[in-house]
């Protein structure tokens, strides 16, 4: 009966709010006490009670009461911290003041004119909280920087956030400004040995808290997107500078309750659906914190770096001092984190949790299955591109396979689902990383003998056999929004073919299916980068058989079997009757194999498109492959030399490749993978439609000429007599014959001069960057429904769309 009388009572104060007409003196204490000293409101109490509608109202016609709503409650925060919550009240103050303003910041963020608010000085409101009368007003801390150091406060506050070390039975309360919060790490992990006791209460109060700050720092989903690099969040960019002193220990609070967390633990089966686990909704918040707060241009963190480099070694160092590393805090400790035992706690952790849903039990549902995998990956890609001593150690051993397959799990579960298209980019972009190094090609060697249930076809093989049967599964059957990810499916595969040391017959077969696809006349002639493709894949067949031919016969013996392909492109007419009728004959897209090898793995489950009203956000465009990558040819020594890009630009410009998945853009049907002819149809006209361009035989000839087949029809030229000279002698029909009569011959002396190997190495700028922000908000959005803290408030970055 008592909260239906605090509900009332909190009613009833809010209703008083929106009809006064008259500003509220902020002096009137009785009335904004209302607010948050009555007894604990839920905070989906506090959504239902406080209506959209009504903040709105009160923004636009008495601004004022707003505006002293927002203060008090801060102010009352920062009291609470100063005074260190030592009443059981003062906790429930705290909470309900946070609770409030989560409510209301998403409104303050929506309306331009008010976007400054926070950001202005508050008459009294001065630097240290001092109450001195004649404080200088330059000295005054807008009331964000207030409201920011006291949730830094709060979060490290005893018996409220963290364990007192008092002895209990003494009277003093813990002074909040003496508090050395590192002694106070939430969890034991990178820099901090002790686990402190599990204490729920200050799980979900540190939650309450960080709900908040990821709030504030929200403003950046009111602002159009902008490939300007020098915007940075104002509220990030405080929250994690010199200014916040808690700025180290909470990192690493942060840090090591993510990578400490086992959602399966001891417990027994069921366990989840008995108790409520408060840790695992402080994991996700602390994530989310996290992957905001490391947003940061690679570029200034490498030319920081590169300066501090340069004045150490130069003699005028004296004049120039310059702090070495980035101004965020987070971002500079996350890349100095160096110790191994660090490093291996990381990647442990990142992977434990990322292996989570794949996790098979004989009872079915009984372990808890997590759900914030696309924040994961967002954190495993940042640490490897602000920390390369992570992204060496990652590739040192075998532990990437860990990394690799809950990737390589979650492209080929989310290829139909229109509504995880940014999930398979990310995927994409952190293999593509990891790809640019010569360990990961040759980590990709171990043999795969985990069963995680894919709906892929059962094979024997090794890690780069799954990953190559899972890109083709994504190129042949996945969305077609995905076509412009192809470009960076095929590059991976470039970059990692010269280290593949044995295919099984299984991906060989799948490679020269995507030739074969790939080089249909139809497709050639249908998109002017289409023929990359094909490029791609010779570049692979050159890189295998040239640098790893002795122990790949079975992609030899497909090669010989399919080389009516290579002969077909070798033959390619380019004169413009037979460029019309390709066009005109046209297939429906990219087949599917009807092959016996679709037998899928056993308890496995196809992959299914989004269900209708499926939520999502849109994204941006994602650059061209020859903008996000940079080739480097590796020398004798295995040292990388760039290489200029000498390629000149596609007729008919890189729209094409360059339109991803933003569904604002015209260019993206034509795109689709043409599974359907309808979709073929609709690719061919708005290709025509858009882009105003057509094949032509001089554009067919300029790439067709430079089409690296030499070293691939000299293959043929000698093993072909051979195969069929066998053949016949012995009267052969049984492959396993022919495929040891391969495994034992050699071509030293016969092939062409091996060709230099090239990697495309991941390179980042303005529009990655740009995609990545917007990524990161549309799931943090999605992902925050209980309380759905920013729903239906006029979001700027994305847009939320219905499936």
């Amino acid at each position: 009966m008592g909260n239906a009388d605090t509900k009332l009572h909190f009613r009833k104060a809010v209703i008083q709010l929106t009809t006064k007409t008259q500003p509220v003196e902020a002096s009137d204490e009785v009335f904004w006490d209302q607010f948050w000293v009555d007894s604990s409101i839920a905070v989906q109490d506090i959504f239902a009670l406080v209506p959209a509608a009504e903040i709105r109202a009160v923004r636009e016609e008495s601004p004022s009461n707003l505006a002293t709503l927002c203060y008090k409650a801060v102010e009352r925060l920062v009291q609470c911290a100063d005074s260190g919550c030592p009443s059981e009240k003062e906790r429930q103050i705290v909470v309900n003041c946070t609770r409030l303003l989560t409510r209301i910041l998403p409104y303050i963020f929506e309306d331009a004119d008010w976007r400054g608010f926070f950001w202005s000085t508050v008459p009294g409101a001065s630097r240290a909280g001092s109450a001195d009368e004649d404080v200088d007003e330059t000295e005054a801390r807008p009331l964000a920087e207030l409201l920011l150091l006291a949730i830094a406060d709060l979060l490290f506050c005893p018996d409220f956030t963290i364990q007192s070390h008092k002895k209990s039975g003494s009277d003093t309360a813990e002074d909040m400004q003496s508090i050395d919060s590192c002694e106070y790490i939430w969890e034991a992990g990178v820099g901090f040995a002790q686990s402190p006791p599990l204490n729920y209460v200050h799980d979900m109060n540190r939650t309450e808290l960080l709900k908040l700050l990821l709030t504030c720092f929200s403003e950046a989903m009111y602002l159009p997107p902008s490939s300007e690099s020098k915007v940075l969040n104002p509220w990030v960019s405080f929250f994690c500078s010199t200014e916040n002193r808690h700025a180290l220990p909470l990192f690493t609070s942060l840090l090591n309750v993510v990578c400490a967390y086992d959602p399966v633990g001891y417990g027994f089966p069921y366990n989840h659906l008995l108790f409520s686990d408060h840790r695992e909704q402080l994991v996700e918040q602390a994530l989310q914190i996290l992957v905001v707060t490391l947003e940061h241009e690679a570029a200034s963190a490498a030319s920081s770096a590169l300066k501090a480099l340069d004045a150490s070694s130069s003699p005028s160092a004296e004049e120039e001092p310059e702090p070495a590393g980035p101004d965020n805090l987070f971002v500079n400790y996350l890349s100095r984190i160096h110790r191994e035992e660090d490093l291996s706690f990381i990647l442990k952790g990142l992977a434990r949790l990322l292996n989570n849903p794949l996790i098979q039990t004989y009872l079915p549902q009984s372990t808890k299955k997590i759900q914030f995998h696309q924040e994961l990956l967002i954190l495993f890609w940042k640490f490897c591109d602000f920390n390369k001593k992570f992204l060496f150690f990652v590739l040192k051993s075998s532990d990437v396979l860990e990394m690799l397959v809950p990737i390589l799990f979650y492209l080929n579960n989310a290829r139909a689902d229109q509504s995880r298209v940014g999930l398979m980019h990310i995927g994409v972009f952190i293999l593509l990383l990891l790809s640019g190094e010569r360990n990961f090609g040759v980590r990709l060697n171990k043999p795969y003998t985990l069963r995680v249930p894919m709906d892929i076809p059962v094979f024997t093989g090794t890690h780069a056999d799954l990953l190559i049967v899972i890109f083709h599964k994504v190129i042949t059957g996945g969305h077609q929004r995905l076509h412009p990810l192809f470009d960076c499916l095929l590059t991976i595969i470039v970059n990692i073919s010269p280290y593949l040391k044995s295919l099984s017959m299984v991906a060989a077969n799948k490679l020269l299916h995507l030739l074969e696809a790939f080089s249909t006349p139809w497709f050639l002639f249908s998109a002017p980068q289409n023929h990359h493709l094909v490029f791609f894949l010779l570049e692979v067949f050159n890189n295998i058989i040239q640098y790893q031919f002795d122990g790949n016969c079975n992609l030899v013996y497909a090669i010989i079997r399919k080389r009516n392909v290579f002969h077909q492109l070798a033959n390619l007419s380019t004169d413009m009757a037979s460029i019309q009728k390709a066009l005109q004959k046209k297939k429906s897209g990219i087949s599917r194999m009807n092959s016996t090898e679709n037998v899928s793995m056993e308890g496995s489950s196809p992959a299914v498109p989004a269900e209708p009203g499926t939520l999502k956000a849109s994204l941006e465009a994602t650059p061209g492959i020859d903008k996000i990558t940079e080739k480097s040819q590796v020398s004798e020594d295995g040292t990388l030399i760039a290489v200029p890009d000498s390629r000149p630009p596609a007729n008919g410009g890189t729209a094409a490749a360059g339109a991803s998945d933003t569904e604002s853009n015209p260019e993206r049907e034509h795109e689709g993978n043409d599974t359907q002819s309808k979709a073929s149809r609709s690719r061919l006209s708005s290709v025509s439609s858009t882009a105003t361009w057509s094949a032509s035989p001089y554009w067919t000839s300029s790439w067709k000429a430079k089409l690296p087949l030499q070293t691939i029809m000299r293959l043929l030229q000698v093993l072909v007599p051979q195969v069929e000279k066998i053949c016949i002698d012995k009267g052969l029909t049984d492959e396993s014959e022919i495929l040891k009569f391969l495994q034992h011959g050699t071509l030293v002396g016969l092939l062409p001069v091996p060709h230099p190997i090239l990697i495309r190495k991941y390179q980042a700028n303005a529009g990655t960057a740009m995609w990545f922000r917007t990524y990161m908000w549309g799931v943090i959005y999605l992902r925050n429904v209980d309380p759905p803290i920013w729903y239906d408030t006029d979001i700027r970055l994305f847009e939320i769309q219905r499936i």
